[in-house]
């Protein structure tokens, strides 16, 4: 089976950088809020089924056990972000700076608003096997779309890095970790953390205006300061 998400639910190039409502069923928000306080191993299927108001014989009716739902919320959270991520990437066409750019901050966008479905990729090791074999899959999906990005770039000498592997792997591992940091009344707003985000991985990746201080970052709209927010009010 293929892991390469489907072009049929590829979000619009305006939706990547929309997030209304997260849509869950009622069932998967409890054990997301539970698997982030509690921990998966810490959390039992009696307590979420507590929390939703039902019987344990009801919650298993809609899911077989608790690593169903750690799977799917696990699955509808690295899939949402690769839809996103290729949207972004389609707007910017072939250029891979303007790739490049927009899916590092289609990826940081999600960390902050999708914050508590982001933060359990901690706890892919509570996955039975065949569950991490396919999240892993996923996940190295997304790897690969901006490693391919990044060597296109190599080529055209946008990017200088000479080790583009562990240059992509960096800048995922530091843009996911927006998730267990940001904080929406804090004193950055999403668009102001991924702008930075985006400007610390073209250093990463070797981007020569980020040394010059040249980089004109091909963002979709200035980003609005916290302060600014205030003061607009």
């Amino acid at each position: 089976m293929s892991t390469e998400p489907s072009q049929d639910t590829q979000p619009s190039a305006e939706h990547w950088r929309s997030y209304g409502p997260l849509g869950l069923h009622p069932i998967l928000v409890h054990a997301m809020e539970a698997f982030n306080e509690q921990g998966y191993h810490g959390t039992s299927v009696r307590q979420i089924a507590g929390r939703v108001g039902v019987t344990v014989p009801a919650l298993y009716y809609h899911y077989e056990n608790k690593q169903a739902l750690l799977a799917t919320l696990l699955e509808t959270s690295i899939k949402d972000v690769l839809d996103r991520c290729r949207a972004a990437a389609a707007e910017a066409g072939d250029d891979p700076l303007a790739r490049f750019c927009g899916m590092v901050e289609s990826i940081v966008l999600y960390m902050t608003h999708r914050q508590r479905l982001a933060f359990l990729d901690t706890e892919i090791r509570s996955l039975e096997p065949e569950n991490r074999a396919r999240y892993v899959a996923l996940r190295d999906y997304l790897q690969h779309m901006l490693l391919d990005t990044v060597e296109a770039g190599r080529a055209q000498g946008v990017f200088t890095t000479p080790i583009p592997a562990d240059a992509v792997r960096s800048v995922l591992t530091m843009c996911q970790g927006v998730a267990n940091w940001f904080r929406a009344d804090g004193p950055l707003t999403a668009e102001e953390v991924a702008e930075r985000h985006v400007l610390l991985s073209l250093g990463t990746v070797g981007h020569p205006g980020t040394v010059t201080g040249d980089t004109a970052l091909p963002l979709a709209r200035p980003s609005l300061t916290r302060s600014a927010q205030r003061a607009s009010r």
